[in-house]
């Protein structure tokens, strides 16, 4: 398990230093290991723990439903069902937000045809 600092994790990520440290200080990751300098080093639990959170908050899952989560699982085996609970209401509304979205895609798609079909759009 090889250990790496901030930095790389913010250039492999494409989450800033700043954000790291704030998930870190909310509750979003756990508290991540130390160096001997105060340094963080970050572990492929870490690393995993980090790529889950940008993956939710990239789907638009809230803040607050996320760091429940991990108190949740932070806790251990007694919690799991009201984790799978937890993520399944947002795949509930994620899937209500991927179907409102094919709704306004399928109007675009019969606007565009209808009034713009001589017009190869986005072939420009």
């Amino acid at each position: 398990m090889k250990k790496i600092y901030i930095t790389e994790v913010s250039k492999k990520t494409g989450l800033s230093v700043e954000t790291l440290r704030y998930y870190e200080r909310v509750g979003l990751i756990p508290k991540v290991a130390r160096t001997s300098a105060g340094l963080r080093s970050y572990g492929d639990t870490d690393r995993c723990w980090i790529e889950f959170i940008k993956c939710m908050r990239d789907a638009g899952v809230p803040i607050d439903i996320l760091v429940k989560y991990v108190a949740l699982y932070q806790q251990g085996e007694p919690t799991r069902r009201e984790r799978a609970r937890l993520l399944a209401e947002q795949m509930r509304l994620l899937d209500e937000r991927i179907a409102e979205l094919q709704r306004t895609r399928e109007k675009l798609h019969t606007k565009i045809s209808l009034r713009y079909g001589d017009v190869a759009v986005g072939q420009e």
